[in-house]
């Protein structure tokens, strides 16, 4: 049998869901009348409209797993937009290797996950993740765009959101190469919210700064993820109630809660996170963070325990009902809008 080109396998584009088109309040209302996850489900969806009503509720907005891959990246360009969070904490291939690479007009390909000759693959150089293929030569443009934003800047060590910032600058700047304004990182830009990924090497973005520093051994740019933490903690001081809204685990879950206890240390009388929503499917058996419960947190003085919710689902299912019932609901067309950036500039 005649193997598949690089082609015929990249053909079916990923497309992103739109909120703004499904409406799920009534699904939601109805699901709270049943058992399980669903009941879960629609408890979730009232505890993120409470944080939007709240006037006093900074929303944070964790991103783990590979979201905007699987079609979930405008629901977040449309939180952004409509002011419905006000900070990201996201794993790096979320921003870098899916959002970035989308603005640079590049795309992710509906695949395979049971007929994938992944050794095929690596010959024709695609990348798979689960059902969903990447062109590896797109993606090594993007590592480049990294490395040259680098060696753009003056040579001094940067948070992980002042870097993700002049990568928005980036775009702003060079319109010919911004080919998807509707990316997380331009509408950022443009919307002055933080955007914070404490692992930022763990990504494209690491392969570009690799590079950039191998070129520059003496004077180079570098990734200060203390300072991220820093600027994070004094955002939840000037805050003071705060939501966070969770889609899986691993560090931008615990980044987000720790700031709690990192305002603390320095002498703050802060309140815990007031309100806590956690998409997952991972297991609390194993002790592992991902699948932690916000009650737990709680113990560690992180969580209130007043208005949390654990919803164990898959992302792209449960995600788009939420954010869509809190979109619907409108609560955030009287929000204040907090702009997080310009505060930390100013400090």
């Amino acid at each position: 049998m005649k193997k598949q080109t690089k082609k015929d396998l990249l053909k079916t584009s990923i497309k992103h869901i739109d909120i703004k088109k499904h409406n799920s309040l009534k699904l939601l209302e109805d699901m709270g009348k049943m058992s399980f996850t669903a009941r879960d489900l629609s408890r979730a969806g009232d505890i993120y409209n409470m944080m939007l009503k709240d006037k006093k509720c900074s929303i944070i907005l964790c991103l783990a797993g590979s979201l905007f891959s699987a079609g979930l990246k405008d629901i977040v360009v449309d939180m952004i937009k409509n002011n419905m969070i006000d900070a990201i904490v996201s794993t790096g291939a979320n921003i870098v290797d899916q959002d970035f690479f989308e603005a640079l007009g590049f795309k992710h390909y509906k695949g395979d996950q049971y007929g994938s000759d992944d050794q095929h693959l690596r010959k024709l150089a695609i990348d798979r993740i689960y059902d969903t293929y990447i062109d590896e030569d797109e993606l090594r443009i993007c590592d480049d765009t990294i490395m040259d934003i680098a060696d753009s800047l003056p040579k001094k060590a940067y948070s992980s959101q002042e870097f993700i910032w002049e990568m928005g600058k980036f775009l702003d700047k060079n319109p010919k190469k911004n080919k998807n304004k509707n990316s997380i990182v331009y509408q950022a830009y443009k919307h002055h919210l933080p955007i914070f990924v404490p692992a930022f090497s763990d990504c494209s973005a690491g392969f570009g700064l690799v590079a950039h520093q191998y070129k520059n051994p003496k004077k180079h740019v570098a990734i200060d993820s203390v300072k991220d933490f820093l600027d994070l903690t004094k955002i939840k001081i000037k805050a003071g109630e705060t939501g966070l809204f969770m889609i899986g685990g691993g560090v931008p879950k615990n980044f987000a809660q720790d700031v709690v206890v990192s305002a603390e240390i320095l002498g703050k009388d802060v309140a815990m996170h007031k309100y806590a929503i956690q998409i997952t499917v991972a297991d609390d058996r194993d002790g592992a963070l991902s699948g932690s419960t916000l009650k737990e947190a709680c113990s560690w003085g992180k969580v209130d325990t007043t208005f949390e919710q654990m919803v164990y689902a898959e992302a792209t299912l449960a995600m788009p009902l939420i954010a869509s019932y809190g979109y619907h609901k409108k609560a955030w067309k009287t929000r204040k809008k907090n702009e997080y950036v310009k505060f930390l500039k100013t400090k």
